[in-house]
């Protein structure tokens, strides 16, 4: 019903630039909360950035004033622009949605995850 798709990985040099997409697709009738987390080797997967449908956002004190979460509600799409990166932001990123989706006459929300895309920063 719903697919959550993440774009936008790689490996980038320390000081450098990615940016994140993650679409959302299927029979949707709103996103609440998106967000992104991160999962590096050996240690707990963490929040990194979430976004609210009005527009406030939150990040994680190790990616504040670096990276920018946004969102356009018209593709049911959220962005991370990370920038100065560092090599502790070596990570498989996650995105993640609060859909709130329509099946025939009926209406369910869940919690939806991507894929995941390798993010790798060399120092």
């Amino acid at each position: 019903q719903v697919q959550v798709v993440e774009s936008g990985g790689g490996l980038v040099q320390s000081g450098g630039s990615l940016r994140l997409s993650c679409a959302a697709s299927g029979s949707i009738f709103s996103i609440n909360a998106m967000g992104w987390y991160r999962h590096a080797p050996g240690k707990q997967r963490e929040l990194v950035a979430a976004i609210s449908s009005g527009g406030s956002t939150n990040y994680a004190d190790s990616v504040k004033g670096r990276f920018t979460i946004s969102r356009d509600n018209a593709k049911n799409t959220v962005y991370l622009q990370m920038n100065s990166l560092k090599p502790e932001d070596t990570a498989v990123y996650y995105c993640n949605a609060d859909i709130k989706y329509y099946s025939g006459s009926y209406y369910y929300t869940g919690a939806y995850w991507g894929q995941g895309t390798q993010v790798t920063v060399s120092s």
